[in-house]
């Protein structure tokens, strides 16, 4: 007997409580449904269920099988849902939500070619610094960076972003490229105030040693647009994630700093409730991100120039 077969008539029994109820189920005589058990007992050779005429019952075999059962019987479901759904359309509302300048400055040309693959696709997003509960909004995927909070959600790396200093070239004219540790930490500073991950303006020297940069703060702000804007025009050393400031530095506009030294390392992730089943436009969504950003993202071009 197919054993796949076997093993959803023996779910069935234990889900209906009988053996009458899986063969129903399946359109089968109660025999045959006897039969297809009776076969996973004997390829087993261990007892799975006792039955009776009036009752079914797990062994303590049973009920670890049953549950890896269920588990092979799901996967394998998953797989033909897949399948039949490549051959169809991706359509749909896709939600998504993001931090607030890393969508301003990076999603926009990867969901317009998205949206223009996926023609009867539409996009609705959400752009926010603060915590959005996807369940509760009704996301379908968010993009998160740093550190994540636990939680039932999965997540997905999908590139990673280097935190770094720079500062503008009319700033470094005026008060003197920083060499050290010591002059990066008297430079005036332009400083994000809802950073939540862990390693705000801190630096490790070629020795191993981290140093944290406490020098006079120039401009505070709770927006990294702001920041990026006040850098350019040379008002003192930003400090941030190279997804708002690589790009101006590998134009120049911004030069990095004390580059031997190392900065903690962020990873950019997309998160996603944990259903059952993931809907075809959310899948083609997050290979589409996987693609545009890979191991080299945009921001972190400047990078790969460098090296």
């Amino acid at each position: 007997m197919d054993r796949l077969t076997s093993m959803a008539v023996f779910v069935a029994a234990v889900e209906e409580g009988s053996l009458v109820g899986a063969a129903r189920r399946f359109r089968l005589s109660q025999s045959m449904a006897g039969k297809h058990v009776s076969s996973l007992e004997e390829q087993l050779q261990v007892r799975i269920l006792q039955r009776s005429t009036r009752m079914l019952k797990l062994t303590e075999v049973g009920k670890a099988y049953y549950i890896r059962c269920k588990q092979i019987l799901e996967a394998v479901e998953d797989a033909n849902i897949e399948a039949q759904e490549a051959q169809t359309n991706v359509r749909g509302t896709l939600r998504v939500t993001a931090p607030t300048t890393f969508g301003a400055m990076h999603l926009g040309p990867v969901i317009g070619s998205f949206l223009e693959t996926y023609p009867d696709v539409s996009i609705e997003t959400l752009l926010s610094d603060h915590y959005v509960d996807l369940i509760e909004e009704g996301v379908d995927i968010a993009i998160r960076i740093g550190q994540l909070q636990d939680s039932d959600l999965i997540a997905r790396s999908l590139a990673p972003c280097r935190m770094v200093y720079c500062a503008a070239p009319s700033f470094l004219k005026q008060y003197g490229v920083p060499k050290t540790i010591e002059d990066l930490s008297l430079a005036p500073r332009l400083i994000f105030t809802d950073a939540i991950s862990p390693g705000d303006w801190n630096l490790t020297d070629p020795d191993g040693k981290t140093h944290v940069i406490n020098g006079p703060v120039r401009l505070a702000a709770n927006n990294m647009q702001i920041l990026l804007s006040a850098a350019l025009t040379g008002a003192g050393v930003a400090y941030g994630p190279s997804f708002v400031f690589g790009p101006s530095i590998a134009t120049g506009a911004l030069h990095s700093l004390l580059e031997d030294h190392k900065t903690p390392d962020l990873k950019v992730h997309a998160v996603y409730p944990t259903k059952r089943y993931n809907s075809l436009k959310l899948r083609r969504f997050l290979d589409h991100l996987n693609m545009e950003f890979g191991n080299i993202p945009p921001w972190d071009v400047f990078m790969a120039m460098e090296e």
